[in-house]
C-alpha cells in the first residue's frame, strides 16, 4: 500500500490493524511542539487495547475519562473513524460500537478487562472504494465494447421487450456491496453480482415484484454462536438482505446453490415475516421458479471451482429466525444474530475446530454408508 507499507490492506482486516503502521501514521502528523507537550504531561490513566493481536497502550490525562473519550482517542491517534470502530470487551461487557448506549461509562471500570479493537482506517477504506470504482469502470468499458461489437445483430426497437427491461430495472437489487473489513471483498462482490444476475433469481423477482435496497454479505464471526449459525437475514421486508457467503473458518466460500436457496428463503420474507404455511408455500414456489429459470446452467452450479468449498454445508442449519423489522442498518457495522440463539461469539480457533469436526463427522458417515452398502 503506497505510503503505508506497514499497514495491511483493508481486504485483510477484520481485527487486523498493524501497530507499527498506526504509530507511524500518528507520529508523522505530530509537530515538535505537540511531542514536547505530550512528553511533559503524565497520564493519570492508561488503557491497553489489542490491535492485530498486539497490545497498544493509550494514555488519558484525566481520571474521569469515559468510553466516548476512548473512541475519540482511537479516531485521532489511530485514524480509525467511529463508524469503523468495534470494541470487543470481555468478560461480560460484549461488543460495543459508536454511538454507544452509555458513552459516559468510566474507563477506570475497564482496566481489568480485555479490549480488542476491530476496524479499518479511513485510508484503507478509501483505497478499497477506489479499487471497486476502478473495477466498475473497467466492466463498463467492456460492456460498451461488447455492445459496439454486437451492433450489427442489434434487434429492432419494435422487437424489444420494454416491459421486461423496465421491470428488471425496478425489481432488482439496487445496491450490491461486500463487507470491506473482511478478506477478499472483490471476490465477495463477484459472488453477490453473480447471484443478482442469476437468470432464475431475476425472473422470480420480476414475477413477484421484489425490490431489495441492499444485497450484502454476512460477517460469520458476528452470526456464529455456541447455539446457532445464521445463514441469512432479511431486514424490513427487503430493505437489506444479508447472506452468509463464507465458510465458518473463513478460509473459503460456501456452495453457490446453498446460498442461492438461502436467497430464495430471504426473498420470501419480503412478503411474510413468520415461518408459517403461507411463507413456506411462497418459499418453495420461488425455489422452483429459480431452478426452472436457470436456463444458463440447467440448474447446475457454474464456476464451482471459485465458490464451492468442498463440503456440503447448510443441511443442518437454520436459515434465519424469520423476517426482522426495525432498527437502522449500517454496512459493516454488524447487528448480532437475529432470530437464532444469542450467545458469546466463537473465537476463530473455535470456529475452525468446529468446521474440522464437521468435516470429519461427514467423512465418517460417508464411510459407514459405503461399508454398509458393500456388506453382504
Amino acid at each position: 500500500m503506497a505510503g503505508h507499507e506497514d499497514l495491511k490492506p483493508a481486504a485483510e482486516l477484520l481485527a487486523d490493524i498493524d501497530l507499527d503502521g498506526a504509530h507511524s501514521d500518528v507520529h508523522s502528523h505530530a509537530s515538535p511542539s505537540d511531542t514536547d507537550d505530550e512528553e511533559e504531561l503524565e497520564a493519570v490513566l492508561k488503557l491497553t487495547v489489542q490491535l492485530h493481536n498486539k497490545p497498544i497502550e493509550l494514555p488519558f490525562y484525566h481520571a474521569d475519562a469515559t468510553l466516548q473519550d476512548l473512541s475519540d482517542t482511537i479516531a485521532e491517534d489511530l485514524h480509525i473513524p467511529p463508524s469503523n470502530q468495534k470494541l470487543l470487551i470481555t468478560p461480560k461487557t460484549g461488543l460495543l460500537k459508536p454511538p454507544f448506549k452509555d458513552p459516559t461509562l468510566p474507563l477506570s471500570s475497564l482496566l481489568d478487562k480485555k479490549i480488542v479493537l476491530m476496524g479499518a482506517t479511513s485510508t484503507e477504506v478509501q483505497e478499497l472504494e477506489s479499487d471497486l470504482s476502478a473495477r466498475r469502470t473497467r466492466l463498463s468499458r467492456r460492456a460498451a465494447a461488447l455492445a459496439t461489437a454486437r451492433t450489427h445483430n442489434k434487434p429492432s426497437r419494435a422487437n424489444r421487450d420494454w416491459k421486461k427491461i423496465q421491470d428488471e430495472a425496478r425489481y432488482t437489487f439496487h445496491t450490491i456491496s461486500p463487507l470491506p473489513h473482511l478478506p477478499n471483498p472483490s471476490r465477495s462482490l463477484r459472488y453477490l453480482e453473480r447471484l443478482a444476475a442469476d437468470p432464475g433469481i431475476k425472473s422470480s423477482m420480476r414475477k413477484h415484484g421484489f425490490s431489495v435496497g441492499l444485497l450484502t454479505e454476512m460477517d460469520p464471526a458476528e452470526h456464529t454462536t455456541h447455539e446457532s449459525r445464521t445463514l441469512g437475514l432479511n431486514r424490513n421486508r427487503g430493505e437489506v438482505i444479508e447472506l452468509r457467503l463464507r465458510t465458518d473458518a473463513g478460509d473459503g466460500y460456501r456452495d453457490y446453490r446453498v446460498i442461492r436457496k438461502t436467497l430464495c428463503h430471504e426473498l420470501a420474507h419480503n412478503v411474510w415475516g413468520e415461518h408459517d404455511g403461507k411463507f413456506w408455500a411462497l418459499c418453495r414456489g420461488i425455489e422452483g421458479e429459480v431452478e426452472r429459470g436457470d436456463w444458463k446452467s440447467g440448474g447446475q452450479s457454474v464456476g464451482r471451482e471459485e465458490f464451492y468449498n468442498g463440503v456440503g454445508e447448510g443441511e443442518e442449519e437454520g436459515v434465519d429466525g424469520g423476517g426482522w423489522e426495525g432498527g437502522e442498518y449500517v454496512l459493516g457495522a454488524g447487528s448480532g444474530a437475529v432470530g437464532g440463539g444469542v450467545g458469546e461469539p466463537l473465537s476463530r480457533r473455535e470456529i475452525m475446530a468446529r468446521a474440522a469436526e464437521e468435516r470429519i463427522r461427514k467423512q465418517d458417515e460417508a464411510k459407514r454408508a459405503r461399508d454398509a452398502a458393500a456388506a453382504p
